[in-house]
């Protein structure tokens, strides 16, 4: 059966791990073959922002874009 995951992002990028546990949350979904929404509020709409990055940590802008190339829908 087809689920839909919605998840709410409202931290920064790099700020903690709540950024880079929410896009993974979300590939996870999306390899079990489920809808999977993002929903980027107040800091985590930084999440979206092209050319960013934090030297040694993870791009979660590149991330995100990689996922929406899989299906999963943002909303920002």
């Amino acid at each position: 059966m087809l689920k839909t995951m919605t998840i709410i992002l409202w931290a920064s990028p790099y700020g903690s791990e709540h950024a880079f546990s929410a896009v993974r949350m979300a590939e996870a979904g999306l390899q079990r073959g489920h809808r999977v929404h993002l929903h980027a509020t107040g800091d985590g709409i930084h999440a979206f922002t092209a050319g960013q990055g934090a030297k040694g940590l993870p791009n979660i802008e590149a991330m995100v874009r990689g996922l929406m190339v899989s299906g999963l829908s943002v909303d920002v």
